[in-house]
């Protein structure tokens, strides 16, 4: 991949934006790749989780000066079309099978918010800063918006979305965006604990309750809904890895999952 680096340590895969010559900016072909990335390493046997990173000094900056060029003189099928890119490959990162992990060293804006918050899990380095730019430019955060929202809450989302300022770190942290923020020197240390958790469960019970995350999440607590979780419970019990998991805590020893681990 051109605009990618891609990297597999045992359980936990890496995904490097590699454009910080404009600032790691989404073109046709990034958003394509990170499609493309997620889909496949989602599907791969042994993946437990997967980092995404990026060279440079930023994140992400959002859309390439030379594909926004490109898309002033779309119609409105052109726009349409590429439109559902962007959106495909942000729902592709946030249904990932597997537990995902934004790295965010540097600043992102507009379209890389929406990647910071498509992942599981955002940490950030104190340096970092954000900003929902698109109202500046007459545009608006649409495609993003639903994970944005999701992340930061929708009275965040009002201020931060409507004005266009930039906010820090801290800020994002306080409404969700970043789960933690780390000096830039401790980030990746927090990064691989975080990811060594996440592979320290059961595989299919972390694939199952990131499942599940998403099956219950504003959703009215109903019937349908009891019901459903119910069954994923029983499941999961019955299960050969929750059988282990279970015998292995009451015998005290560490379940087949993590034998072959220190």
């Amino acid at each position: 991949m051109n605009h990618l680096a891609i990297r597999i340590d045992g359980p936990r895969a890496t995904v490097t934006l590699r454009r910080p010559e404009v600032r790691n900016a989404f073109n046709t072909r990034l958003v394509a790749e990170l499609s493309q990335a997620f889909h496949d390493l989602g599907l791969r046997d042994g993946v437990r989780c997967i980092v995404l990173a990026a060279e440079g000094p930023a994140f992400c900056a959002g859309a390439d000066l030379h594909w926004m060029r490109g898309m002033a003189d779309y119609a409105r099928d052109e726009n349409l079309a590429d439109a559902r890119q962007l959106a495909a490959m942000l729902r592709t990162v946030h249904e990932c099978p597997v537990p995902t992990i934004a790295r965010v060293q540097g600043d992102a804006f507009a379209g890389g918010v929406g990647l910071v918050a498509a992942c599981d899990i955002a940490v950030g380095a104190r340096e970092a800063t954000f900003c929902l730019s698109e109202v500046r430019l007459g545009l608006v955060p649409a495609t993003i918006a639903p994970y944005v929202v999701r992340a930061m809450g929708a009275r965040a989302a009002h201020r931060w979305f409507l004005t266009a300022e930039r906010f820090d770190a801290a800020e994002a942290q306080r409404i969700g965006l970043l789960h933690e923020v780390e000096a830039a020197d401790a980030l990746d240390a927090r990064i691989d604990a975080i990811a060594a958790a996440l592979c320290a469960g059961g595989p299919h019970a972390v694939r199952a309750c990131k499942q599940l995350v998403l099956a219950v999440a504003g959703r009215e607590v109903d019937e349908a809904l009891v019901g459903h979780t119910v069954e994923v419970i029983a499941d999961i019990r019955a299960s050969e890895e929750g059988r282990e998991g279970v015998q292995a805590f009451l015998q005290k020893r560490r379940p087949d999952w993590l034998a072959d681990t220190p």
